[in-house]
C-alpha cells in the first residue's frame, strides 16, 4: 500500500547546530579528490570489471589527476587481492599516487589486507565499521559503547599491522551508517579512534563521513559535517572527508555543502556510478567549480575520450542528460534558446571577451573536447530560425539576411517534422541549396554578357517556357540592368528590395555569395548564389528569386 505515514525522518541534527558556514558564496579552493571506481564503483557493478579493465580504469584515473584512489577490498575476494599485488608488484602506482584499500574493523580481515599491502610504496588503510542507530539494534543488536568498542578495536589493529608491515601507511575511519547515527555518537567513536592513531599535524589521519543511506535534506548534512568539523580532536592533524551517496538525488548537493562546511577530501565515482542510485559525481563536482572559475584539479579536457573508457570497462551507460558529460547536455533544440546561443556567439567574437557568458551554456563545450558543429545547436522540428541560421553560418560561411532566414528556419523544421528525425549540417545545407541556389521552374539562364558605357547594358540568353530568347536591359548598375531585362521578359512589376554579399572565406580566391529578395504581391521570394566573381553570384541570386516567384505564382493558378 502506498502510505507515506509508514515513514518518519531517520537523521540527527546536532543539538548546537551552526549555520554560519552556508553563508559563503562559493568553494574556493579543490578538495583533495578520491575515486572509489574501482572498490565502491566495481562492487555495483552487474558485471565487476576484469583485472584488464580494471587497470584500464586505473591508468585513466591517474590521467585525470587523482592523486588518492581506492583499489581495492583485498579480504573480499581472490580477484581483489590479485588486482593490488598486480599494481604493487608491476610498479604500476605513480609515485604521486596513493592508493587507499577498504577493511572491515575485523582483526582477521585487517590482517588480510595488510598481507595484500606488503611492499607498497604508500597506501591509506580505509576501516570502518556501521554506527547508525538502526544498524545497531536490528544487525548486530549491540550497545552503543560495544559499537564503538568495535571501531577501537579495529583502529588498534590497523595501527598494530601497519607497523609489522613493509610499506608506507596512512589511516582512514568511517562511522559507516553515518547518516542514520547520532552525530554526537559518532563525533565521540570519531575522536575515540583517533586518540588510538594518535595523528600529528605531520602525518595526518582521515576521518571520512559517509551518507551511506543519503536520507536528509544538504542542509542538515552540511550543519552534520559543520559539527563535526569544529569537534574533531586534534582537528589540526585530521583531513575531513564526506562519502556522498545519491539516494535522494541530492549527492553533488551534499558533497558541496559539506565542502562549505569544512570538509577537505571528497569521496566519488565518475558520472556517479555505485551502488542504488550511485555515489557522488566527482565529473559534476568538479566541473560545477570550474565554471565558476577555480580550478578543480582534475583533468577533463578530453570528455568523449573519458567517457568511451568509462562506458567499455564498466558496461554502463552516461546518460545523454548527465551533466557536462552527456551526449545532449551542450545541445539546444528549442528555437528560442538556439536564438540565444547564436546571438550570443555572435556577441563574444564581436566584443572578443575573455569571460564565458554565452547563454544556455554554463561552460565553453570545447574546454572538455566537445564541438559547436556536432554537440550545440542541432535542428529538428522545435527548432527555429536562429539555429537553422547558426548551423549554415558556423559550417559553411553562410549568414542569411534576417528575413530570408527566418524562412529557411520554417523550411528545415517542415522538412524535420516531415521526416520526424533530427537534421543533420549536412541536411540543412542541401535544404538550402535546394530552395535557395539550384531551384529552377520556367526560367534558365544560359549566359550574359555586359556591354561598356556610362550606362550599364546588360544582354541575357534564356531559356523560357522551353523557349530560347535573347533579352537585353538597362540600369544604374549591372544587377540592375539584368534585373530590368528579366522584368521585361516576364511581365511582372516585382521589387528588387534585398541584396546582400559576402566572402565564404578569407583568402584572396574565396568565393563570395550574394542574397537577393525580390517583392511581389506583399511577398518576398528569395534566392542566393555563389561564384568567384560577385556579380555573376548575384545574377545567379536574382534568376532563383525569380523563378520561386514564378513556381508561387503558376501553384496559385493552377491549384498545383
Amino acid at each position: 500500500m502506498y502510505d507515506h505515514r509508514k515513514y518518519k525522518k531517520q537523521f540527527f541534527m546536532p543539538e548546537a547546530a551552526s549555520f554560519d558556514w552556508i553563508k559563503k558564496d562559493c568553494i574556493e579552493k579543490a578538495p583533495i579528490w578520491c575515486s572509489v571506481d574501482l572498490r565502491d564503483g566495481n562492487q555495483a557493478l552487474a558485471t565487476p570489471m576484469n583485472l584488464e579493465e580494471k587497470l584500464d580504469m586505473f591508468k585513466l584515473l591517474v590521467e585525470v589527476g587523482f592523486k588518492e584512489i581506492e583499489v581495492a577490498f583485498p579480504a573480499a575476494s581472490e580477484t581483489e587481492f590479485t588486482f593490488l599485488r598486480t599494481l604493487i608488484e608491476n610498479k604500476l602506482i605513480p609515485q604521486d599516487v596513493t592508493i587507499q584499500v577498504l577493511t572491515q574493523a575485523r582483526e582477521h580481515i585487517i590482517r588480510r589486507t595488510f598481507e595484500a599491502l606488503e611492499g607498497v610504496p604508500q597506501a591509506i588503510v580505509h576501516v570502518y565499521n556501521s554506527t547508525s542507530e538502526v544498524q545497531r539494534r536490528q544487525v548486530f543488536r549491540k550497545s552503543k559503547e560495544e559499537i564503538k568498542q568495535l571501531a577501537v578495536d579495529g583502529a588498534s589493529w590497523v595501527k598494530k599491522y601497519a607497523q609489522e608491515t613493509k610499506g608506507n601507511f596512512y589511516y582512514q575511519y568511517s562511522p559507516e551508517s553515518f547518516s542514520g547515527t547520532e552525530v554526537d555518537y559518532a563525533l565521540d567513536i570519531c575522536n575515540s579512534v583517533l586518540d588510538i592513531w594518535k595523528p600529528t599535524p605531520d602525518r595526518k589521519a582521515i576521518i571520512n563521513i559517509p551518507t551511506t543511506v543519503e536520507n536528509a535534506m544538504p542542509h542538515i548534512f552540511g550543519s552534520q559535517i559543520d559539527y563535526i568539523n569544529r569537534n574533531l580532536v586534534p582537528r589540526d592533524s585530521v583531513v575531513l572527508c564526506v562519502h556522498p551517496h545519491n539516494d535522494r538525488g541530492s549527492g553533488v548537493c551534499h558533497a558541496e555543502y559539506a565542502i562549505l562546511a569544512g570538509a577537505q577530501r571528497v569521496e566519488g565515482t565518475l558520472f556517479g556510478n555505485g551502488e542504488r542510485t550511485g555515489n557522488v559525481d566527482l565529473v559534476t563536482v568538479a566541473m560545477n567549480m570550474y565554471s565558476q572559475g577555480v580550478e578543480p584539479e582534475l583533468d577533463f579536457r578530453n570528455m568523449p575520450r573519458i567517457s568511451e573508457i568509462y562506458e567499455r570497462v564498466t558496461k554502463m551507460k552516461i546518460h545523454e542528460r548527465q551533466p557536462y558529460s552527456g551526449a545532449l547536455v551542450f545541445t539546444a533544440f528549442s528555437g528560442s534558446h538556439q536564438d540565444a546561443i547564436a546571438k550570443g556567439m555572435q556577441y563574444r567574437e564581436q566584443e572578443t571577451q575573455e569571460i564565458w557568458d554565452v547563454p544556455y551554456l554554463p561552460i565553453d563545450p570545447t574546454d572538455i573536447g566537445r564541438n559547436y558543429e556536432t554537440d550545440v545547436i542541432r535542428i529538428n522540428s522545435q527548432s527555429g530560425k536562429g539555429g537553422v541560421g547558426y548551423i549554415l553560418q558556423h559550417n559553411y560561411g553562410v549568414k542569411l539576411p534576417y528575413k530570408m532566414n527566418e524562412e529557411m528556419g520554417y523550411l528545415a523544421k517542415e522538412v524535420s517534422d516531415h521526416k520526424q528525425t533530427e537534421l543533420s549540417p549536412e541536411e540543412i545545407y542541401r535544404i538550402f541549396a535546394a530552395g535557395y541556389l539550384n531551384f529552377t521552374s520556367e526560367l534558365r539562364l544560359l549566359d550574359f554578357s555586359f556591354g561598356q558605357g556610362p550606362h550599364h547594358g546588360a544582354e541575357l540568353h534564356v531559356v523560357h517556357k522551353g523557349e530560347e530568347l535573347h533579352v537585353t536591359g538597362k540600369g544604374k548598375g549591372r544587377l540592375d540592368a539584368v534585373n530590368d531585362a528579366l522584368k521585361t521578359l516576364l511581365g511582372r512589376d516585382y521589387t528588387l528590395t534585398v541584396y546582400e554579399e559576402h566572402s565564404l572565406g578569407k583568402s584572396a580566391s574565396a568565393q563570395a555569395i550574394a542574397y537577393v529578395g525580390i517583392e511581389y504581391g506583399n511577398k518576398t521570394y528569395w534566392g542566393a548564389g555563389i561564384d568567384e566573381d560577385i556579380i555573376n553570384a548575384s545574377v545567379y541570386a536574382l534568376v532563383i528569386a525569380i523563378n520561386r516567384l514564378e513556381h508561387a505564382l503558376q501553384i496559385q493558378a493552377t491549384g498545383v
